[in-house]
């Protein structure tokens, strides 16, 4: 009887330890994001800096993990890296059904994001939902998903190019080449006011959606066992106030960074 009560001790150990040796191996947290997000994400450096990094290094310190952002590349590049396992956390993502077979999401989403139309100013149309895209030409940034029922939407009714940065899709549609642009509201909005064309450009009203947005782990990372308790502090940080903070302090940056240009080139 002793000798099963600890055979079966021994079983219970053994089923339960690879968890825990994943914590264990998890010495620090790589982190990467958007470079282009502000003021959730922006590269600066060779770091990627904004609301959503300082959100994660709050909470890694909190739990005593040492944890570097790293400028990956592209949105797209950003997203590979934590796919092949490079990286071990990427910030301020959507949920799509792909992405959700190589990331562990943390849970509560952190903020919900609006996604908007933008227009030219001298070029608006009467717009009251997605079904006034249809037949329209827009563009939107790489390696951007709006979340899995919008993203079928957009591939089997709209017309949209893909560009290299929200700058890029605001020069197409400044020069007539697209009717539209989709974008979150925040990155939309600063990319404006530093290019200098907020005056040329205007976000239709209401949004298109509001999309929850992440903090994830690689699930190649042997950091994903500590997601739960990433999540914990997610709904501490975003309850009592701090992550509005955080984003306000991050808007602010991006402000002193990049003054508006004044014009548009």
């Amino acid at each position: 009887m002793n000798r099963s009560l600890c055979l079966s001790v021994l079983v219970a150990l053994t089923l339960s330890s690879p968890p825990a040796l994943a914590a264990e191996t998890c010495t620090q947290i790589v982190s990467t994001g958007h470079p282009q997000y502000p003021a959730i994400a922006f590269k600066q450096g060779d770091r990627i800096v904004g609301a959503a990094p300082t959100l994660v290094e709050t909470i890694a310190k909190d739990l005593d993990v040492p944890l570097s952002s790293k400028y990956e590349g592209t949105w797209a590049e950003a997203q590979e890296a934590t796919r092949e396992g490079k990286a071990d956390m990427i910030v301020g993502i959507y949920y799509n059904d792909d992405r959700a077979q190589y990331l562990d999401y943390v849970r509560p989403a952190f903020i919900y994001d609006p996604v908007v139309v933008f227009v030219a100013k001298d070029r608006k149309f009467s717009f009251k939902d997605q079904q006034d895209l249809i037949g329209k030409k827009g563009a939107t940034n790489k390696g951007e998903s709006y979340g899995t029922a919008f993203d079928a939407f957009m591939k089997d009714k709209l017309t949209v190019t893909r560009t290299d940065g929200i700058g890029a899709a605001f020069e197409a549609l400044l020069k007539g080449d697209v009717d539209y642009v989709i974008a979150g509201f925040y990155p939309g909005d600063a990319e404006a006011e530093k290019s200098g064309i907020e005056d040329k450009v205007e976000a239709l009203e209401p949004a298109l959606l509001s999309a929850e947005m992440f903090v994830a782990f690689s699930k190649k990372s042997p950091c994903a066992a500590m997601a739960s308790k990433f999540g914990e502090d997610v709904t501490k940080l975003t309850t009592d106030g701090s992550f509005h903070k955080m984003l306000t302090d991050a808007r602010a940056e991006w402000d002193a960074k990049y003054e508006p240009k004044g014009g548009a080139e």
